[in-house]
């Protein structure tokens, strides 16, 4: 605690004492004199404008899906179809842009080796996007 010789009294010294403060205040003063020219980027680039034009959307095509059942049967769009007409119209939608996703449909009791070589075929067909339909989980599972 200081104490005041001045002060008759011999109580406690009730001014702020600075000098700390202003050392401080240097302290960061210089700090922030060191760094700021080192926040400057010394290599000037020209980035790129960017452009805000809206792209016209694609035209979304309606996927296909396809069905398997526990037996094997196949169906295109929930219409029975045998392997070779969903080979050969795999093939059609392979060609056509943008392509369609394939979304695989199956039982849950369905072999997983009917699963895959209906993806197997996709594939050797050239769809580049083939996913799986599931049902949501029932709330509060």
């Amino acid at each position: 605690m200081a104490f005041s010789s001045g002060n008759a009294s011999g109580g406690p010294m009730a001014e702020i004492n600075v000098t700390p403060l202003v050392d401080v205040m240097l302290v960061l003063l210089i700090i922030f004199m060191i760094t700021t020219p080192l926040m400057n980027h010394k290599v000037k680039v020209k980035l790129p404008e960017a452009v805000l034009d809206k792209k016209p959307e694609k035209t979304k095509s309606p996927p296909v899906t396809i069905s398997v059942t526990e037996t094997g049967t196949l169906f295109w769009n929930d219409e029975p179809a045998t392997r070779q007409f969903i080979e050969s119209k795999l093939s059609v939608e392979a060609q056509r842009t943008p392509q369609p996703p394939v979304q695989i449909r199956a039982d849950k009791t369905t072999p997983y080796r009917l699963i895959n070589d209906v993806v197997k075929l996709a594939q050797a067909q050239g769809i580049a996007k083939v996913g799986f339909i599931t049902t949501p989980p029932k709330k509060g599972q």
